[in-house]
């Protein structure tokens, strides 16, 4: 089985200014900046089979290059206790359409929508145990992040494995945006 999303990988130099803002939190969980990106969406375990489907559907992608542009932090919550914090992805209409575009590939070869909405981001650690007012004062001092923008060329198929460390990416495939 593999465990795969796809989405927009991130320029080195934008990596290491977001790598800056990693600190702060007892308890997080950082992210290694070669597995920055932005999801387009989340896929799940599935076999060889299906996997070659999404590559043949994604493949058929038809969008242009477009600019993306981080603004803001944030964090996300599971029973009101910290589990992420982030940097926002500003939601455009050309990335809000190739994201569109990407959900609507995977789930005509029959696999099911994502089942929340989409919000953009880049996750920059996870925990478990961090202290809620860690997290805010993170979000606080970080909420004002602003990078200029970047074009994003292609979509990049991820393969998500899980180990002692947190997870590692690495590109299965890569489909250009040529228009």
């Amino acid at each position: 089985m593999l465990r795969l999303f796809a989405g927009v990988a991130i320029p080195d130099d934008l990596r290491s200014r977001l790598a800056v803002l990693q600190g702060g939190i007892d308890g997080a969980r950082w992210v290694a900046s070669e597995n920055m990106h932005i999801t387009l969406r989340f896929i799940g375990e599935v076999d060889e089979i299906t996997a070659e489907e999404i590559d043949g559907a994604l493949s058929r992608l038809t969008a242009s290059p477009l600019n993306i542009a981080l603004s803001g932090a944030g964090r996300f919550n599971s029973w009101n206790k910290p589990r992420a914090v982030w940097v926002g992805v500003e939601k455009t209409p050309d990335l809000m359409a190739l994201q569109e575009k990407v959900d609507r590939a995977i789930i005509n070869i029959g696999l099911p929508p994502e089942g929340r909405k989409y919000m953009p981001h880049v996750t920059l650690a996870r925990m478990k145990n961090a202290r809620t007012q860690h997290t805010q004062n993170w979000v606080a001092a970080n909420g004002p992040f602003r990078a200029a923008p970047f074009v994003a060329r292609e979509v990049v198929l991820y393969e998500s494995r899980l180990g002692r460390a947190g997870a590692d990416y690495s590109p299965v495939a890569i489909y250009p945006l040529a228009g």
